[in-house]
């Protein structure tokens, strides 16, 4: 049972996106806002289809469409109207699924009015997206059954959620062996003062339930994740006095990254990966996270923890292997910080050492 402060934290977060937010301008921050100079552009056409109802509910912090989509199942953890659901429908195709879940009664009536009107300008004749009323930290609970998924995805929702942990132990449950959290949500430079974390609309604005970034690694490899891999940073603004003097010294990011959740496998070695190409929006470049961007045809040393996440995730097939002599091979000291990526500050380098940083599922992996 939810302890009181988080039942009254479940309460604010309902009313403050079903009843103050009317729309995305409503906004005190720019915690909830995409950049558009993100958004590819085979992404930026399915975003046309989607009805205007429904992208003028928008609140998320960051882009949430992983590439390999073609009929995959997927799960939209607080999908809100819908807008994600609707733009991940259109990729996965007729054959895959997407499962969208939101506590707001408000926001999932929002998303279910759409569907017929969106299932018909896709040219689809079923549905393929189901939306449901439930809490994200009680997946269960809601109907979602275990190791079901190939993908989830999240946008700006699990810092409006008290118990992280529980979360992403849900998430662990409900993906596949192979499978992916792709999410993007806002983290704090520091553990966040309790005078932020009781602000109600600094909670509603995705500050005040902030995650210390350095806490994401700790929860994620406790519950076999892999660690957290890094694609994308931006700093959040305040544009409002009065909320700016609250927060003082505390910095905010937005920033996305994966977890995958690999079987249990012999240790991964460092290999020489090259990309075959063709993933749709990808096709002669995949950017896979802050550290590994990889050209189609181009050969590219990996360290053990990449080496294993692309040979047991659906990214298997996309690339050939080569092991690769570990006296010879350099090793990037990987980008992990999403402060100094967002400040440009932290550049990849490399060197002819292995990375202590942490291997694959919180396991020592073999190089040789």
């Amino acid at each position: 049972m939810a302890a009181p402060r988080d039942a009254e934290i479940h309460k604010d977060v309902q009313n403050y996106y079903g009843n103050v937010l009317k729309t995305s301008a409503d906004l005190q921050t720019n915690a909830c806002v995409t950049p558009a100079t993100l958004v590819p552009k085979y992404i930026r056409e399915t975003l046309k289809n989607v009805h205007e109802d429904v992208t003028s509910r928008y609140y998320g912090c960051g882009l949430v469409v992983p590439e390999r989509l073609e009929s995959c199942q997927v799960l939209d953890l607080g999908c809100g109207s819908g807008r994600d659901c609707y733009v991940l429908s259109q990729l996965v195709g007729e054959k895959g699924h997407v499962t969208g879940i939101d506590m707001t009664e408000v926001q999932v009536e929002v998303a279910k009015t759409y569907l017929e009107y969106h299932m018909e300008k896709f040219g689809f004749q079923a549905p393929n997206v189901t939306f449901i009323r439930g809490c994200i930290e009680k997946l269960a609970e809601a109907g979602i059954r275990k190791e079901s998924y190939d993908i989830v995805i999240s946008n700006c929702v699990i810092n409006l959620v008290p118990d992280k942990q529980q979360v992403l132990h849900e998430v662990y449950q409900a993906l596949k062996y192979g499978g992916e959290l792709y999410f993007s949500d806002v983290y704090a430079s520091l553990e966040v003062p309790e005078d932020i974390r009781s602000h109600k609309v600094l909670w509603g604005e995705c500050l005040g339930g902030a995650l210390y970034w350095k806490d994401l690694a700790v929860i994620a490899q406790k519950l076999g994740f892999c660690p957290p891999r890094l694609v994308t940073a931006n700093i959040i603004t305040v544009h409002n006095k009065e909320l700016e003097s609250v927060i003082g010294d505390c910095r905010f990011v937005s920033a996305t990254f994966r977890l995958f959740k690999l079987p249990e496998t012999e240790p991964a070695k460092r290999c020489q990966v090259v990309y075959k190409g063709g993933i749709t929006g990808h096709e002669k470049e995949l950017i896979f996270d802050a550290n590994y961007t990889f050209k189609e045809g181009e050969a590219v040393d990996v360290d053990e923890e990449t080496a294993a996440v692309l040979k047991n995730s659906r990214f298997h097939q996309d690339f050939l292997f080569t092991p690769v002599d570990c006296s010879e091979a350099e090793t990037k000291d990987l980008i992990r910080d999403p402060f100094k990526l967002a400040d440009g500050s932290d550049k990849v380098t490399s060197r002819h050492a292995l990375d202590d940083a942490g291997s694959c599922c919180g396991k020592k992996q073999s190089c040789c």
